[in-house]
């Protein structure tokens, strides 16, 4: 079966052979090796000198975990959106009681850096900017360094901090969390790391540990301040996803072997092919073509054709994509090529879909 949505994601052989190793005490000096271990590679993706938490949980949780950390009820919080993600994100700090200032761009654009100069000015009190650097429910890629620049120009005191939904991003499209000064970035291992799903990772600023420390929310499973304490000793504070982590491990070996910048020009590569390959066939890509992402591409569905039976027809030839979200729910497709993926994979899909449309 071609896996071709955008999480979870495939897995190498190695990664699965590993994640199937036998358990160790999760308080015991082999679990401080290799949480020492990941951690450390993890840093150099993330290209970061800042402390990464590792937290057993989705990317949701992730998010959830920034935002109870971050804010106190009432904050000012400025949610730059343009898709579900975005919303998600937005929803998740409404929910613990703050102020949410929703800068929405239209589905399949991207994030004006512009309009985000101009919240930022109507909002000078913004505690927090929330950002999805790559939209997977719609296959836009945010000009993040950009909206970075930013915030960077406009922060006082500290404030405000960027806080970016990097899930679908981080290990695939560049993102130098340190210069482009990224307070948190939150990722998950079932995406671009080439791991099973279980673990959320976030990298945290200075910045962002004085917030804390003033932050209000409660905040229990998803205490940060925990997480750091416990690592200093090589533990986590609860039960960790030891299986996941053995995967991640060694995922992450192969990342060091092949190269950030090779990692990255390989995500570009079959991300062109995906959008030349569904052109040539006559179909259309949702996101803004300045825009689209080298992650996940999203397809609209053509004038009389049935969504839902195209992603069946697909999964009948052994290629599983995805649908679209929301409002869009039979209206685009969805492919994700992140992590373990080249171009052969992406020929198949081509292959199976071209089939799947001459169907009707």
């Amino acid at each position: 079966m071609n896996l071709r949505v955008p999480g979870p994601t495939p897995l190498p052989p190695q990664v699965r052979e590993a994640s199937a190793a036998d358990m160790i005490n999760h308080r015991g000096p082999e679990f401080r090796e290799l949480l020492g271990a990941v951690v450390a590679d993890l840093r150099h993706v993330f290209q970061t000198d800042n402390e990464v938490v590792i937290v057993t949980g989705s990317g949701t949780g992730g998010l959830e975990a920034a935002i109870v950390n971050l804010i106190s009820p009432g904050d000012r919080v400025i949610a730059a959106t343009c898709g579900v993600f975005g919303e998600r994100f937005a929803a998740i700090a409404q929910a613990f009681g703050a102020e949410v200032i929703n800068l929405a761009a239209p589905w399949g654009q991207a994030i004006d850096p512009l309009e985000l100069e101009a919240a930022l000015d109507r909002t000078p009190d913004a505690q927090l900017v929330l950002v999805t650097h790559n939209e997977t429910s719609t296959g836009v890629t945010n000009d993040l360094r950009s909206l970075a620049e930013v915030v960077r120009a406009r922060r006082r005191g500290g404030r405000p901090l960027l806080v970016v939904d990097g899930i679908s991003s981080v290990g695939a499209i560049p993102l130098p969390t340190d210069t482009w000064e990224c307070d948190v970035v939150v990722t998950a291992s079932q995406k671009a790391w080439m791991a099973p799903p279980g673990l959320a990772m976030l990298s945290v600023s200075a910045r962002a540990w004085e917030a804390m420390e003033r932050a209000t929310c409660p905040r229990f499973y998803w205490d940060l301040r925990a997480a750091r304490r416990y690592a200093e000793r090589g533990q986590t504070p609860w039960t960790p996803a030891v299986g996941v982590l053995y995967g991640l491990r060694v995922a992450l070996q192969m990342m060091r072997t092949e190269g950030l910048e090779a990692i990255y020009a390989r995500h570009r590569r079959v991300g062109q092919r995906m959008r030349e390959g569904a052109r040539a066939l006559g179909l259309e890509l949702f996101a803004s073509p300045a825009y689209a992402s080298d992650t996940v591409t999203a397809l609209r569905v053509p004038s009389g054709a049935n969504g839902e039976a195209l992603v069946t027809r697909l999964r009948e030839q052994g290629v599983v994509v995805a649908g679209g979200q929301g409002k869009l729910k039979g209206q685009v497709l969805r492919v994700g090529h992140m992590g373990y993926v080249d171009v052969g994979d992406i020929e198949q899909v081509l292959e199976a879909l071209g089939r799947a449309l001459a169907l009707g």
